[in-house]
């Protein structure tokens, strides 16, 4: 009797590995053998239980995927990809409400790369993350989406604006609101700075901020139960901005700039 797909790839990590070693073409037994660090006896069943499952094909030493595997393979890299970014932090994103995301990105979230959990300490609660704000300075433009801002806000936008990064900030109606009865004159002088772009998205911002530079990117999300928590994801990784970059684009179409008070 044949075993069921799913048992066939991932109950075991040999087969599993040998189907993701061909995805880039066809490799030669003593090639898999290196990859795998594994001896031929050891890895003769399980390429036997792909082959009689359709997955790969044999030709004299020389193993490759069916058309099958392929397809197979094609599906098994993202879901692989996404459950070892999950299980680095598994507690925190099991804890944590990311549904905000939109199913393209969601399907992508391995995207973001190596992700490390900042927990402030108390003194440090209000206060940007001072590697992030350092790689901010050293940016062309700083790109953020948030519902919270700062104390010292005037301060962050002056020394960016110093260091001629561009920003692209969208806020939540409720800060826009809250900005222009507490912090009117601080918030008019960053709106009339040419660098700066300001953004209003009307509907709810299911999260407390994501913010991107040049070289990394801050994410803070609500509890499961939509409460605050101080800890925060810092995440770095070849596609780490471009996904950063697809939500902020996402979220910036059904946003309005403000221009003026």
């Amino acid at each position: 009797m044949k075993k069921r797909l799913l048992d066939v790839i991932f109950a075991s990590e040999k087969r599993k590995d040998v189907l993701l070693f061909l995805q880039d073409g066809p490799k030669e037994m003593d090639t898999l053998l290196e990859l795998l660090d594994t001896t031929r006896h050891s890895l003769l069943p399980q390429t036997k239980i792909l082959k009689e499952h359709h997955l790969i094909f044999q030709h004299d030493d020389t193993y490759e995927l069916t058309k099958l595997g392929k397809l197979i393979v094609e599906k098994m890299v993202p879901l692989l990809n996404n459950t070892e970014l999950f299980d680095e932090d598994i507690d925190y994103w099991g804890t944590h409400d990311f549904g905000f995301i939109p199913p393209h990105l969601l399907e992508r979230i391995n995207e973001l790369g190596n992700c490390q959990i900042i927990e402030p300490c108390l003194n440090e609660l209000y206060e940007l993350n001072n590697k992030f704000q350092q790689e901010i300075i050293r940016s062309d433009s700083f790109h953020l989406i948030t519902q919270i801002t700062h104390h010292n806000f005037p301060e962050l936008f002056a020394e960016m604006i110093e260091n001629n990064v561009e920003i692209y900030d969208i806020i939540s109606q409720d800060l826009f609101d809250s900005l222009l009865a507490n912090r009117y004159t601080d918030f008019k002088k960053i709106i009339e700075n040419e660098l700066v772009h300001i953004y209003v998205h009307p509907m709810d911002i299911d999260f407390m901020y994501i913010g991107y530079n040049d070289h990394n990117l801050m994410l803070s999300l609500l509890t499961i139960n939509g409460e605050f928590d101080n800890k925060y994801l810092l995440c770095e990784g070849s596609g780490t901005l471009q996904w950063g970059k697809e939500v902020f684009d996402y979220y910036l179409e059904n946003s309005t700039p403000i221009t003026e008070l």
